[in-house]
This record gives C-alpha cells, sequence and structure tokens, in this order.
C-alpha cells in the first residue's frame, strides 16, 4: 500500500502560533516512513507560505516572514494529498474556518468537521450545548462588548448573581489568553475591559476555590475511546497562559490521583461532550473536581496541543498509545470520515 500524502497545515493567526509550529515540528519527527508529509506554515497575518518557506521555518526553527500576498492556496493541488492534518490551535484554525475551506476543496481531514469545531471553540455556544444535554457544568453569563462599553454598571449588576472569585474569558479565545480572575468589582471592571480587547462576546464563570484540574483525552469518530484521567497542578492562581508554556510551572500527573468512581464519571462525561459537540478525531476534555468531589465539565478542545510532551499526547501514551501510533490513528480515523 502506498504511503498515505499528508498536508500538514501548521501556524495560523492566533497567539497560539508557535505552539502549533512546535506541535508541527513534533509530528513531523515521529512520523518517520509511515507517511509523506509535506507541511504548509500559516503565516501570523493569514499567508500560506511555498514549500521551501514551511521546510525553512519547521527544520531551522526560524520565524515565518511578514508576506503582503497569499504565496500557497492557489498551488495547492487536491490530487495531491489523501487527508491534511491542520494542526492549527484558536482562531482562524480550530474554528471551523480552515475545515470548511477543506470541505470546499474535497480534502478529508484530521479532527472535527465545521459544526463541533466552530462550537467546541467558541465557550459560550459550548457551553449552551452542554447544558442542553444535561452535562455538570458551573454557572456563567455572557456579556457583549458592546453592552459594557455603554452600560457598564448593568452589566456588573447582573453579574452580581454570581459570587466572587469569577473568571473573565473572551468567548473565542485558547491558551488562557485574555483570561482574568475577578475578585472584586474593581478587578472584575478590569478583567471585563481586558476580555473586550480580545472578544465582542465575553464569558464570566463562577469560580470554584480550590479545585483540582482534570483532562482526558477522546480519540474516535461515532464510537470514541477515552484515555486516562490526567491532571494539572500548578501554584499560580489559574492556568494561565505563562504557566501553561513556561517550563517546569506546572506538573502532570497521569494517572490521577483520584476515586475510581471519579474516574468513570470523568470518562462517561468526556464521551457525552464529544458527542454533544458532534466532534471527531480528537480532542481534549478538561473538568473541575471540587474540595467535596463534585465533578464540572469546563471545556472541549477539538485540536488540543499536540507535541511530544502535551497533555493530549502523554495521557494517550499512559493507555499504551505512543505518539507515533497516535498519529498515525488520527490519518486513519480522518480517512475513515471522507
Amino acid at each position: 500500500m502506498p504511503k498515505p500524502r499528508v498536508l500538514l497545515l501548521c501556524g495560523g493567526q492566533s497567539q497560539e502560533h508557535d505552539v502549533s509550529l512546535s506541535s508541527a515540528r513534533s509530528v513531523m519527527s515521529a512520523s518517520g516512513d509511515q507517511f509523506d508529509i509535506t507541511p504548509l506554515v500559516i503565516s501570523k497575518t493569514g499567508q500560506l507560505l511555498n514549500n521551501n518557506q514551511s521546510q525553512n521555518i519547521l527544520q531551522n526553527n526560524n520565524a515565518s516572514p511578514a508576506l503582503t500576498t497569499n504565496s500557497g492556496l492557489q498551488n495547492i493541488d487536491q490530487q495531491a494529498f489523501d487527508v491534511v492534518f491542520p494542526l492549527l490551535h484558536g482562531p482562524y484554525g480550530e474554528d471551523g474556518s480552515v475545515q470548511g475551506m477543506l470541505k470546499l476543496m474535497g480534502l478529508p481531514f484530521v479532527g472535527s468537521d465545521v459544526l463541533g469545531s466552530a462550537v467546541g471553540m467558541d465557550k459560550l455556544m459550548m457551553k449552551a450545548v452542554f447544558h442542553a444535554h444535561n452535562l455538570p457544568q458551573l454557572e456563567y453569563r455572557a456579556v457583549k462588548r458592546s453592552d459594557w462599553q455603554t452600560t457598564p454598571d448593568a452589566v456588573i449588576t447582573e453579574l452580581m448573581t454570581l459570587d466572587y472569585p469569577m473568571f473573565v474569558k473572551p468567548a473565542n479565545l485558547g491558551s488562557s489568553v485574555g483570561i482574568s480572575k475577578a475578585t472584586d468589582e474593581p478587578s472584575l471592571r478590569a478583567a471585563l475591559t481586558e476580555a473586550a480587547q480580545h472578544d465582542r462576546r465575553i464569558i464570566v464563570e463562577q469560580g470554584l476555590e480550590g479545585a483540582r484540574e482534570l483532562e482526558i483525552g477522546v480519540l474516535g469518530n461515532d464510537n470514541p475511546q477515552v484515555s486516562p484521567v490526567g491532571e494539572i497542578a500548578f501554584q499560580t492562581d489559574f492556568y494561565d497562559y505563562a504557566t501553561k508554556y513556561t517550563e517546569g510551572c506546572a506538573a502532570l500527573s497521569i494517572p490521577a490521583n483520584i476515586p475510581e468512581s471519579i474516574k468513570q464519571q470523568c470518562q462517561t462525561l468526556a464521551k457525552q461532550a464529544f458527542s454533544a459537540i458532534d466532534a471527531a478525531g480528537i480532542s481534549r476534555v478538561d473538568f473541575f473536581l471540587s474540595k467535596d468531589n463534585q465533578l464540572y465539565l469546563n471545556e472541549i478542545n477539538t485540536m488540543p496541543g499536540f507535541t511530544t510532551t502535551s497533555m493530549y499526547p502523554k495521557l494517550w501514551e499512559a493507555a499504551g498509545l505512543p505518539y507515533d501510533q497516535l498519529i498515525k490513528r488520527l490519518i486513519e480515523l480522518a480517512l475513515e470520515n471522507r
């Protein structure tokens, strides 16, 4: 059988551009001769680079060049690839936009379709879907940037139905970008102003003091498998961008030291969340565990970090599926869904 021809999309316009490049380097290094991989880097300004530029960035750890014209999309030959791995995190990559383009081009791809990607990216829509499926989650409120700018006092009054601490987030960003913890009204106002710089829609979530953060990997299409449960421990107020991507600031524990009943509940809820948004292929589902062992669904991430040291591959490694075989399985799942 000929090797699958894989177009590896990476980079992108989100603040997770460099994380995506790191994930792509890991995939290329681990794939060996399993696949015929062609990398295609999307610059931070949205241009598709040519093959030489893409190879140079990934092989030499170079930054994406600043371009003023699109230099790649029109040259993609749909017949040259069997499958696309859109290894993109955040807006303009994980939100259904690239997935829609690939569908128009008739190319199968790793991960969720347009619907699952879009719902998984938008925290407000995601939580509405979870609520419709009676999945346990903490209280939250939606805020429009326009309302915060025109009637801030009314917004604050509405948010007083929650208790401090609150977590204020842009609805459509990943990697904890733009997220703040509010412990009183001045910090809440500052947090709303910060989040409004990143998105026109804001989510304000009820905080849970002393909660543990659990994560689980989901792998599959209509009948997905779930990994062991992992835990992330850190000393900062919350799992912010610096903590997430600074070596030594967070510790991963796989399997998490939790009761068997909590593990089973995590695995059941992860499958339900995956099905609720119509995810496919790959997802990581995150939970909060309260001091009294109450489990709350936090979010689903339809294209989680994918370096060899990222939580998602580590979860599957603990399940007996090494990184190179995980890549192979994701390619197989993408081709199943064509």
